[in-house]
């Protein structure tokens, strides 16, 4: 029941508690740069899920055969050439969603959610446990990315999944398109709000402050 229980906190809790976005702000340039649309939003999220997946139970099988002083070239290797099967595969299936994520898929090789799973976690276990918290972290990723990109198109464009979803001013409704929600700032400071409103959650992923207003403030005096 012990070991159930950890492979269930294993998936389960980079979803919102451990999430590698809000608590560790790791893989926010895909964050802030593919979610114009939730189409490329899940799409990358997928990608990144499979690759981080498959990397980690790859890295995991040879973690004993892999010398330090070469592991994250072979990590890198790995990564890599998983990225190159997801991109391949994306340009002969969805050729608009490739190009519409242009270079970012390739970037998932030093996406530093990938590597710093495959480094901190996937060589020092088995495959089980390192495919299972990779999996769990490609969820977390998954779900910023899907609640950025849903805000942005339906904010945006008054879409989701180029369908209409609210009724449009130049069609004689009511909502008018804000632009603004599609340029990179937007991402920006809506990953800050999901930031603010987890850590608002669980305090205890707030940092510590530097220092003390109010010490400093009785110095003074």
């Amino acid at each position: 029941m012990a070991a159930r229980f950890a492979f269930w906190s294993t998936l389960t809790d980079p979803l919102i508690r451990q999430n590698p976005v809000t608590l560790q702000i790791l893989g926010i340039c895909s964050a802030l740069a593919v979610t114009t649309s939730l189409a490329t939003a899940l799409t990358m999220a997928a990608s990144l899920t499979v690759v981080i997946t498959l990397a980690a139970g790859v890295i995991s099988l040879i973690r004993r055969h892999i010398p330090d002083t070469i592991r994250l070239i072979v990590q890198i290797v790995i990564v890599a050439s998983l990225v190159i099967v997801i991109d391949q595969i994306l340009q002969a299936y969805f050729a608009e969603i490739s190009r519409a994520l242009s270079v970012f898929v390739a970037l998932i090789t030093t996406n530093c959610l990938v590597l710093g799973r495959t480094e901190t976690f996937a060589r020092h276990n088995a495959p089980g446990p390192a495919m299972v918290d990779a999996f769990g972290n490609g969820l977390g990723y998954s779900l910023v990315l899907i609640i950025i990109g849903s805000l942005r198109e339906l904010f945006g464009k008054g879409e989701l999944f180029g369908h209409n979803v609210l009724p449009l001013a130049d069609s004689g409704g009511w909502f008018t398109p804000l632009s603004l929600m599609l340029l990179a700032p937007s991402a920006f400071f809506l990953l800050g709000g999901l930031v603010w409103v987890v850590r608002s959650i669980y305090p205890e992923q707030a940092e510590a402050p530097e220092f003390d207003a109010t010490e400093r403030r009785g110095a003074a005096e």
